[in-house]
């Protein structure tokens, strides 16, 4: 999905990653009424749907209970989570980058980020709030170190800037002395 960036942090590299409780699993036979039992029970916002082989095929959220099963009046004790899940979301690896995955969720909108391992199966759901209770400091970090490598191939311009700026202020102050 990404390139490596040498100042970026890989998702599986946010303490998130180890600490969030396992996602809700179920398989896309399963009813409404058992995933939202299961969600209420441990307050989650969501279930991912998986196949046989515990790959994810969809991802139901509470959005989808109320718009796919509440305002169509269906029952959720016999409709199936197939009917109502989003199918092929969109899958992070945890290898990818925690900021090119903030900048994507924030503008294709969505909120839940599935992210698996190597081989496909589910380890950890990231949400908006994880990302931006923890990237604002790692961004600041990020761009405090581009800004030192920039300057630092850029030594000779910054150099020269400084001196403008420094012989400006010198003339606004000798300028302002005589007046």
């Amino acid at each position: 999905m990404t390139d490596h960036n040498p100042y970026g942090m890989q998702l599986k590299d946010r303490p998130e990653f180890s600490t969030k409780p396992k996602p809700l699993c179920f398989g896309p036979e399963a009813s409404v009424d058992e995933a939202v039992q299961a969600m209420s029970e441990k307050n989650f916002g969501s279930v991912v749907v998986v196949d046989e082989q515990e790959k994810v095929v969809g991802i139901a959220t509470e959005r989808d209970v109320m718009r796919k099963l509440v305002a169509q009046g269906r029952d959720a004790k016999t409709t199936k989570l197939s009917e109502i899940m989003t199918e092929n979301p969109r899958l992070a690896r945890e290898t990818d980058d925690v900021v090119d995955w903030l900048r994507i969720m924030s503008n294709d909108r969505f909120r839940r980020l599935p992210v698996v391992d190597g081989e496909g199966r589910i380890k950890v759901i990231f949400t908006q709030g994880d990302f931006v209770s923890y990237t604002w400091p790692d961004l600041i970090y990020q761009a405090k170190e581009l800004a030192k490598a920039g300057m630092a191939r850029n030594y000779p311009v910054w150099l020269i800037g400084g001196g403008v700026m420094v012989y400006s202020i010198l003339m606004i102050v000798v300028v302002g002395a005589l007046l």
